[in-house]
């Protein structure tokens, strides 16, 4: 599943007109590189939500066929945040575990790698706290184990993760946070992580769109 709902809000004015996951990076739509890596990792069965201008998402990648892939849409009428966006899509993404990809992420994380792990409720890939985030978001310990707060290398989540849909057990639909069924399955030591020291960009601002382009781009 990729996630393309957001409002890119701190992307403005950037995206006045145009949804988040469109924006180019190197010459093609964030979503597109996404896409692409997912397909040659060989996930060709496709998820993504969509809210603020979501039909010109749909319109520019239709149904995948051109990469490879099926991709079906799970629209929200309503800001649902990443969990709610989720658990609405259960239904499109069956009951295995399935890879979760941020969609304005920018990466060389190894998709074909990360499908092969083994998951309980979730793991996720960690990434160095960038300038933006210094505190980071968890804790990870050397068995692997992602703590809120705890023993271990303090990290960012890089937006990247395998989910199993038990996570999500018991919740009701509507907005909810991802970090709410996280955090209760990191305190029962059922969530992993790994450190990815490759490439990683959140591209969240205009300035690191434009430096992105800049480190990309000949």
């Amino acid at each position: 599943m990729i996630l393309a709902a957001g409002l890119g809000t701190r992307m403005r004015p950037l995206t006045d007109h145009c949804p988040k996951p469109l924006l180019k990076v190197a010459g093609k739509a964030m979503i597109e590189h996404h896409i692409e890596a997912l397909v040659k990792a060989g996930v060709t069965e496709l998820v993504i939500n969509h809210a603020y201008l979501g039909e010109q998402i749909e319109q520019a990648l239709g149904d995948g066929q051109r990469y490879g892939a099926k991709i079906s849409y799970s629209p929200e009428g309503e800001p649902l945040e990443t969990a709610g966006g989720i658990i609405q899509a259960l239904p499109l993404l069956g009951d295995a575990p399935f890879l979760l990809v941020n969609g304005d992420i920018w990466s060389d994380i190894d998709f074909q790698r990360l499908v092969s792990k083994p998951v309980d409720l979730a793991h996720l890939v960690m990434v160095a706290n960038p300038s933006h985030n210094p505190d980071g978001d968890m804790s990870l310990n050397r068995e692997g184990l992602l703590t809120r707060q705890g023993e271990g290398e303090r990290c960012t989540f890089s937006g990247v993760s395998l989910i199993s849909p038990a996570l999500f057990e018991g919740l009701t639909a509507g907005p909810r946070p991802l970090r709410e069924p996280l955090f209760t399955a990191m305190a029962a030591g059922r969530v992993t992580g790994e450190r990815h020291r490759g490439e990683w960009v959140d591209v969240g601002t205009p300035e690191r769109l434009a430096e992105l382009n800049q480190q990309l781009l000949p």
